[in-house]
C-alpha cells in the first residue's frame, strides 16, 4: 500500500502525528474516519498523486499518531484541536493552502478547519456526513439506533473503555466492514487493541457531544465555510437523503450543507459508510473532478 509514498512523523508542539505523502501537484490533505487511520484511502491515493502532493495522516489519537490524556473539558480531542494539527502538519512540509478532503470524523475535524482557517483551504469535500450539531439535532428514533455508538462513546469515562475492553474484537467486528481488505483490517486491528486507541476515540466522541456541538452551535445556519464544497454520500450510508420524524421533513445533506456554505454541490454514490473501500473508483472520480475543477 501506498507505493512511492515516504513516511514520517510531525511534532505540531500538542500532538506527533503519523504522515505519508507523496505525489507531485497542488497539495491534497486526506483525513480518515473510525475505526480506520489513514490507510482507508489506499485504493486511491495513489491514484490522486499522479496530479497532486498527497497528504494522508492519522487523526490525533488515532493509528500511529499520539493520545493526548483525559481532560475534563475535553478539548484536547475538540475537532477544533485536530484541526489546528493538521494545519501545522501541512505547513511544516510547505504547504499554507491545500484541498482537504475527509470521511467520518475526518470529515468532521475538515470543516472545522475550514472555518477556523478559511484562509488554509481552496477546496473540501466531505464524506457521508452532516455536522455534528446537526446529527444530533435531527436524531429521531431511527437515526438514533443508526448512531448508537454515539451516545454509547460518549458516556462518561470510564465506562465505555471498561467495556469495550472486555470484548474488544467484538466491539471492532461492528464497525469492520466487509468492504475492508484484509490488509487494511489487520492494520485497523492493529491500532484498535491499543488500550489508549480505545481511550481516544471514546474522548472524540465526548468531545463531539460538548464542545464540539457548543462550536457547531456557534456556526449554524450562518455560512460560514467559504470554500467551494463536494458533498458525497453512500447510497446505504449515514450521510444518505431519508425520511425523518425529527425536526426536519427530509434528512437532506445537500440542504443541510448549504446552510454551512454557499458553494455545495454533492450526489450520493454506489455504497454504504466506507466510500474510499467500498466503491474506490467513483470516490477517485468525484474527488478527482471536483479537485481539478
Amino acid at each position: 500500500m501506498f507505493e512511492g509514498f515516504e513516511q514520517t512523523t510531525i511534532d505540531t508542539g500538542e500532538a506527533k502525528i503519523r504522515v505519508r505523502h507523496g505525489g507531485s501537484g497542488p497539495p491534497l490533505l486526506l483525513l480518515h474516519g473510525n475505526p480506520q487511520t489513514h490507510v482507508m484511502w489506499h485504493q486511491i491515493a495513489s491514484r490522486l498523486a499522479r496530479d497532486f502532493t498527497v497528504v494522508a495522516t492519522d487523526l490525533r489519537g488515532y493509528g500511529d499518531s499520539s493520545k493526548p490524556p483525559y481532560t475534563a473539558d475535553h478539548a484536547p480531542y475538540s475537532k477544533r484541536a485536530l484541526a489546528r494539527d493538521q494545519v501545522e502538519v501541512m505547513r511544516q512540509l510547505g504547504f499554507e493552502r491545500f484541498f482537504l478532503a475527509g470521511h467520518d470524523r475526518g470529515a468532521r475535524v475538515s470543516y472545522r478547519l475550514a472555518i477556523d482557517h478559511p484562509e488554509c483551504v481552496d477546496r473540501l469535500a466531505v464524506l457521508d456526513v452532516v455536522p455534528t450539531f446537526e446529527m444530533y439535532r435531527r436524531a429521531d428514533t431511527q437515526t438514533s439506533l443508526r448512531i448508537w455508538h454515539w451516545y454509547f462513546l460518549a458516556q462518561s469515562a470510564d465506562f465505555p473503555e471498561r467495556v469495550i475492553g472486555k470484548a474488544p474484537e467484538e466491539f471492532f467486528g461492528r464497525w469492520a466492514d466487509p468492504c475492508f481488505t484484509p490488509e487494511a483490517r489487520a492494520e485497523y486491528w492493529r491500532c484498535f487493541q491499543d488500550p489508549d486507541t480505545i481511550r481516544a476515540i471514546c474522548e472524540d466522541y465526548r468531545a463531539g457531544a460538548t464542545v464540539d456541538f457548543a462550536h457547531d452551535a456557534e456556526d449554524a445556519g450562518q455560512q460560514r465555510i467559504q470554500c467551494p464544497v463536494l458533498v458525497l454520500w453512500g447510497d446505504r450510508g449515514f450521510g444518505a437523503p431519508r425520511p425523518s420524524t425529527g425536526p426536519e421533513n427530509m434528512f437532506d445533506p445537500l440542504a443541510i450543507w448549504r446552510g454551512w456554505a454557499r458553494d455545495v454541490v454533492g450526489t450520493g454514490i454506489d455504497s454504504g459508510h466506507y466510500l474510499a473501500e467500498e466503491n474506490p473508483d467513483e470516490t477517485y472520480a468525484r474527488l478527482h473532478a471536483f479537485f481539478t475543477a
